[in-house]
């Protein structure tokens, strides 16, 4: 079994990506070739502007943008009911259409750019194993169309699941219709190739580790490579490690990097595969610890979920798998003893109120956040990132948003095995 990613697994290096000389100067310096910083670099790209994405990792997307289940999901990461009584039904409906917007991004950009990545679109099922649940389910429904947000969700009843999903643990489901699913390393070198296509520059192995201001917008960045002078500076890094605490200090209180792990098994075959997952839709739990997962185009399950709340590490990673594969075994035990190929896990970059946060700050856009719900939000984001550092403000769907620090988060997040815990309790006497 691979401590790896399967969607960043035997992809070639991209071409361009170590050339040893960075541009002295450029109109926008991208920090984090994520999908956000690889979105926005080719649409700034195709503006005519000078860019430059400088990722720290080996790859593109080495990160959460390729280290994901590979879901590209509408519908909030929090229910909609509860944002709507926080900030009103108009804002609420706002921030549910900007995902299905983003969703729409993704489609469009595979299309545009020819980008061959597996994109399917056959929904998303949310699935409940308890009678509460299902009942909370119903009531996200009847609200959804009430308010005139989602009139395409349905409510499923446990025959229609189990015909679709080949286990007996579930009660029943809601469908989001307007949900997807792709191959993320793929998309993530194609959107990368995409980008350099209409001129811009990406840098891999180029960790950022201090940025400087110096006057107006403008920034000298101090990378292991040398330093690079840009009139805009977008910061895209996520629940990235790198780079120096002082320059990303103000964000990195912001956000809470919490481990989540996933299992691929070996290919199944076409047969057993659709008989497991009949529709082939991206599938996940409505637990506080939940599990997700989703068929590959070459018929392997993608299994995930929080198995632990732990940091990724090499070590972390190996135990969060065999936590998987009894989550697995339990789920779809007609499977027996099937094979795992690859276990790797990523880090979700969760806010305290599990929404995206985008905006300027000290001269420097940002845009991250994503809260386990990104891969749709993040590329969106790119695209939108870009309209605003042109200067259109009212591009980001998430502009004017108060972001507090997290109240005593301020380095490695000691509190996580608390949560868990919390959570653990929580899921068991519901």
């Amino acid at each position: 079994m691979k401590l790896d990613s399967y969607w960043n697994d035997s992809l070639p290096a991209l071409p361009g990506a170590a050339a040893p000389a960075l541009p002295a100067q450029v109109d926008v310096a991208i920090v984090g070739g994520g999908f956000t910083g690889l979105s926005a670099a080719l649409a700034l790209a195709r503006r005519g502007a000078r860019v430059v994405v400088l990722e720290a990792g080996a790859t593109v997307a080495p990160e959460a943008s390729g280290r994901n289940g590979g879901h590209v999901n509408n519908g909030l990461a929090v229910d909609y009911a509860d944002v709507a009584a926080r900030v009103g039904v108009d804002q609420a409906r706002a921030w549910y259409h900007a995902y299905d917007d983003a969703v729409d991004t993704v489609d469009r950009l595979v299309r545009e750019e020819g980008i061959d990545c597996d994109f399917l679109r056959h929904g998303k099922l949310k699935l409940a194993t308890k009678a509460y649940q299902m009942d909370a389910l119903h009531r996200s429904a009847e609200r959804l169309v009430a308010d005139g947000v989602d009139t395409d969700v349905q409510v499923l009843d446990a025959a229609h699941v189990q015909a679709e999903v080949q286990s007996e643990r579930f009660m029943g489901g809601l469908l989001y219709k307007r949900s997807a699913q792709m191959h993320m390393g793929r998309f993530a070198q194609g959107l990368a190739q995409a980008a350099q296509r209409h001129g811009a520059q990406v840098y891999t192995g180029t960790r950022v580790n201090r940025v400087e201001r110096v006057q107006g917008q403008v920034h000298r960045l101090h990378t292991d490579r040398g330093v690079v002078r840009a009139n805009q500076v977008l910061l895209a890094t996520g629940a990235s490690r790198h780079g120096g605490y002082g320059s990303f200090g103000w964000l990195r209180r912001r956000i809470v990097p919490i481990g989540s792990f996933i299992v691929v098994t070996e290919p199944l075959g076409a047969d057993r595969a659709s008989a497991l997952l009949a529709e082939r839709r991206t599938y996940t739990t409505i637990a506080n610890i939940h599990h997700y997962f989703r068929l590959t185009a070459d018929h392997r399950l993608v299994f995930g979920g929080r198995a632990r709340f732990a940091i990724s590490s090499p070590q972390s990673d190996a135990a969060s798998g065999e936590v998987l594969r009894a989550g697995l075994a339990a789920t779809f035990p007609q499977l027996g003893k099937v094979r795992l190929d690859y276990c790797w896990g990523g880090l979700v970059d969760m806010t305290q109120d599990r929404l995206p946060h985008a905006g300027e700050r000290d001269g420097l856009f940002y845009s991250m956040g994503y809260s386990g719900h990104g891969t749709q939000m993040s590329v969106h984001m790119g695209q939108c990132m870009a309209d605003v550092m042109a200067g259109d403000a009212s591009a980001n769907p998430w502009k004017g948003r108060d972001w507090p620090a997290i109240p005593g988060h301020f380095g490695p997040p000691w509190f996580l095995p608390a949560v868990g815990l919390y959570f653990r309790l929580k899921d068991r006497v519901a």
